[in-house]
């Protein structure tokens, strides 16, 4: 039964429980083992292991009938007892009740009685003390202090008591019978007042914060209180500043001195709010009239950097003197303290601001306009320069000399760094100094500075001499520098643009000045735009009149009419016309045409940006087109010259690529496709015609390219077209 027990070990599995059985019985274990396979063992050691776990079960069930007896036994005997405990607990409750009721009945009547004790102890007390302070003021009226209490150093405190009792008393008596002892008290009280003063001073001295905080508390009822906090702010402020920065220093002593006023002083905020107003009112005031009265009108531009950085070091400075408790409204103390010391330079700050804008803008201009050693040119505004100049927008007739500037756009990237690095500080200056009521204002009047230097007195002058630089259409090799003016004038507008987004948007976003701004800035847009159109108008125009001179100067009549046709070189190609498969190499009219074309298309890509660009060579591709058109149409062609003129077009259509508007490639294929009017077969040029390309165009632009042909005035040519 005890290697049975065994079996019944944790964790208990019925399984395993079978074969460690199996296992233990001789010839009960596999038929592989040292001892052979015995089932009817086997059987019989489970049928007797059985009968020994039911005995067991039986057993076990006995143990457990008589635990369970047991159990019920000491449960009735437990509850017994919890009763018997409830009712000696309900017993000492009524006791602790009754306990209770009687404290209560005693703590009344004792209450009671010392307040009857109270009512008679008072009057004892003050008429204890009356005597008291009688006697002491019997010894000012005889003129002798024989008590000890006034002549014993350490009985400072009770005498102060004493004597700012006595004080009190003796200004309420009549000054004409008690004159005497009244200045006795007096001289006494401003005695002690002193001895008090000096001790405290002295104590402070060698840090002892427990005597400070002794005498402080006397002195507390005593007129010289303030004299003591004042002796205290400037002696904590003795070699505090040794070194050159102030602000820093400050911030040092104010951090040293808070935590030893809130131990000596029963009221600290008030003695720290004290110390900052000594501190500012002296310290920090002087130093800033120092810096600023030297500058003030000997170095205009030193001056509002002093100002700003003194300003801003004084703010930084009043942010961090708010964590200590300075009473309930610290901020608006500290702002008082910041405006009176900047009051009288902050009123007159924007109006030196703007006049050192203007001189510092005008300044930077004429040293860049010596630099080129130009002079500047007063640009026009009367009625008649006017008139010149919208006659000029919409003829483009040359009124007056061209000005020739040897390629000099008078655009110079480092000069508006220049403007707009200073009136970048001059918008932090404004944002920091300027009352918040007057801000946008402030910064607009900066905003029509910047306007005026950079956008009139620079950009548009630069417009103004590149426009008279522009020459006639009909100038030879001119020098089309106008488009660097474009595109320098747009990238230093792009700098313009952001600081107006960066720095002026944040301080005018929320005021009435936004829409003013915003007008200004677009007025001075429109003003640049209308003479960068013009300027790419006039030079567009300049293009074109440069390719009508080459083709005039190197285009002969007879090209499209050779002498002797069929000594003409020719190349195999199915570029030019799908009818025939030969190819003429450009003439050296057309190759000098599209590689200046090739050349100004590279130019304006390098001087526009975004949407300009297709639109500046969609208006050049357009003319290039009407130039080419016209110039096809002065001449007549024979079979091979017509061969020569679609070799010609298609070399015109190859540049046109470079274009990379559809517009103008679908301009040159339909030119191309009118030039194969010119070498079609009479009996085809219906078919020709009637082809996609040439389908909608006006039937007398069809006949104008068939007139064009040698052999028009045959009649069976003009038979076949009509």
């Amino acid at each position: 039964m005890a290697t049975t027990a065994q079996l019944f070990e944790e964790p208990f599995d019925a399984d395993e429980y079978i074969e460690r059985l199996a296992w233990r019985t001789p010839g009960g274990g596999s038929k592989g083992g040292a001892e052979a396979f015995d089932p009817k063992r086997l059987l019989e050691e489970f049928e007797n292991h059985i009968e020994e776990l039911k005995q067991l079960d039986e057993k076990i069930q006995r143990r457990v009938e008589k635990l369970e007896h047991q159990c019920h036994r000491e449960a009735k005997e437990f509850a017994h007892k919890v009763q018997d405990l409830q009712r000696s607990n309900q017993v000492a409750f009524q006791h602790f009740q009754e306990l209770d009721e009687h404290i209560s009945y005693v703590a009344t009547k004792v209450c009671h009685l010392g307040d009857q004790l109270e009512g008679v102890n008072t009057p004892r007390q003050r008429a204890v003390e009356a005597q008291r302070l009688m006697t002491y003021f019997n010894e000012f009226l005889d003129g002798d202090l024989r008590s000890d209490v006034f002549n014993n150093p350490d009985k400072i405190k009770e005498a102060a008591d004493i004597i700012q009792k006595l004080h009190l008393i003796a200004q309420e008596l009549p000054f004409d019978r008690f004159a005497d002892v009244k200045a006795k008290i007096a001289s006494k009280y401003h005695d002690l007042e002193r001895q008090l003063i000096q001790e405290f001073t002295a104590a402070q001295r060698r840090g002892e914060i427990g005597r400070m905080r002794e005498v402080a508390a006397v002195l507390l009822h005593f007129k010289g209180y303030a004299h003591c906090v004042d002796v205290y702010i400037k002696q904590c402020q003795e070699g505090a500043y040794l070194r050159n920065d102030v602000f820093e220093d400050t911030a040092i002593l104010c951090q040293r001195v808070n935590k030893q006023v809130g131990e000596v002083f029963s009221s600290p905020e008030t003695v720290m709010a004290k110390l900052i107003q000594n501190i500012f009112e002296n310290k920090l005031q002087a130093h800033v009239k120092e810096k600023l009265e030297g500058t003030r009108h000997s170095d205009v531009e030193q001056y509002l950097k002093n100002l700003y950085d003194l300003y801003t070091r004084t703010t930084t400075l009043a942010t961090k003197l708010t964590e200590f408790n300075l009473g309930s409204d610290k901020h608006t103390f500290l702002s008082k303290l910041i405006k009176s010391i900047f009051s009288t330079y902050l009123e007159s700050y924007i109006d030196m601001e703007r006049e050192y804008l203007r001189t510092r803008g005008a300044m930077i201009l004429q040293r860049y306009y010596d630099s080129k050693n130009h002079q500047k040119r007063p640009i026009g505004t009367g009625s008649i320069q006017e008139l010149k100049e919208r006659i000029r927008q919409r003829t483009n007739l040359p009124l007056g000399p061209s000005i020739d500037t040897h390629g000099e756009t008078f655009l110079s990237p480092e000069l508006v760094v220049n403007l707009l690095q200073e009136t970048r500080h001059a918008f932090e200056r404004c944002h920091k100094l300027s009352d918040p009521s007057d801000l946008p204002k402030n910064a607009f009047s900066i905003f029509l500075l910047l306007v005026e230097h950079l956008c009139v007195d620079h950009i548009d002058y630069a417009l103004e001499i590149g426009l008279s630089a522009i020459p006639s259409a009909d100038a030879k090799n001119a020098n089309l520098y106008f488009l660097d003016v474009v595109q320098q004038a747009n990238s230093i507008f792009h700098l313009f643009d952001k600081q107006f987004n960066d720095q002026l948007m944040p301080l005018i976003s929320s005021s009435p000045k936004l829409a003013e701004c915003l007008h200004k800035k677009k007025e001075v847009i429109e003003q640049m735009e209308v003479k960068l159109d013009t300027g790419i108008d006039r030079t567009l125009n300049c293009m074109v009149g440069q390719m009508k001179h080459i083709l005039a100067t190197e285009q002969k009549k007879t090209d499209f009419k050779p002498e002797d046709e069929n000594n003409v070189m020719i190349h195999t190609s199915a570029s030019c016309f799908p009818c025939v498969p030969v190819c003429i190499p450009a003439w050296q009219a057309c190759s000098k045409v599209c590689a200046y074309v090739s050349r100004q298309v590279e130019h304006v890509r390098k001087s526009m940006d975004g949407k300009n660009v297709d639109t500046v060579l969609t208006e050049l591709g357009v003319r290039f087109h009407r130039l080419i058109h016209e110039h096809l149409q002065q001449y007549n062609y024979s079979s091979m010259g017509g061969m020569l003129a679609i070799c010609d077009v298609a070399e015109y259509r190859r540049c046109a690529k470079d274009f990379r508007v559809p517009l103008v490639l679908q301009l040159f294929d339909t030119l191309h496709a009118l030039c194969n009017l010119l070498v079609v077969a009479p009996d085809n040029l219906k078919q020709v015609c009637s082809g996609e390309q040439l389908t909608n165009l006006d039937r007398n632009l069809l006949h104008a390219f068939v007139q064009l042909r040698a052999d028009y005035r045959s009649s069976r040519l003009g038979r076949h077209f009509s």
